[in-house]
This record gives structure tokens, sequence and C-alpha cells, in this order.
């Protein structure tokens, strides 16, 4: 079992930045990819971001553009680095790490508002 703890959301103006942090520790085996998804009241939870195990990435075309996934090994660390924030960003923002055979992990999600 992969433990995940994101920080970094909070409180932005639009057109602002945030930096999110997901830091992973555990059994850190068989990773596959390592994900940020969202969810906000009453809707499914939506992917963000992938970062596959090779380092390849693919986005969600609402953030194209606006938004970059990254990876530091050393310190089993996921960033996603959010810029030109729009309101419609607000949401709860989760980590997941998918270990393919051997399941999938989620963290307790970071709160991020975008509002004047």
């Amino acid at each position: 079992q992969v433990h995940l703890v994101e920080s970094g959301g909070g409180l932005v103006q639009p057109g602002g930045s945030l930096r999110l942090s997901c830091a992973a520790s555990g059994s850190m085996f068989s990773i596959y990819a390592m994900a940020w998804y969202r969810q906000t009241p009453g809707k499914r939870r939506e992917l963000v971001a992938h970062i596959f195990a090779g380092g390849n990435t693919n986005y969600a075309d609402s953030v194209v553009g606006r938004f970059t996934i990254s990876m530091d090994n050393a310190e089993n660390t996921v960033y996603l680095q959010m810029n030109n924030l729009k309101p419609e960003d607000t949401a709860v923002y989760f980590c997941n790490v998918d270990q393919g055979f051997y399941g999938a992990s989620w963290g307790q999600g970071t709160q991020v508002t975008v509002s004047s």
C-alpha cells in the first residue's frame, strides 16, 4: 500500500498560480503511473493529468497549456504546476498512484479555490 499526502492547495485569484505536491511513501513498486484528479460537489472525479513511469504525460483538454505534471523520482513526489487558474478549476484535487495488478491508492485531497 502506498500512502499519499497532498499539499499546496489554497485560495488564489483568477490568473494566478499554485503548485500542488504529492508525497508518496510505502510500497513503491510496480508503479505504472501517477496522476492528479479533481472533484467538485455532485460531480464525478475527473482526470486532470497523468505521468507514466517512462515520463510520458497527458492532460485533460481543459488544462492543456496551463497545467504541468512532473515527478521527482528521488523524492517520490509528484507535482502539479497550475498557471492561469480559472474559477472553473475550483475543486478538491486528489493524487493517485496506479500500481497495475497491485491496485491503486488515493490521497486525502487538497482544496483549490479560484476566486476574486
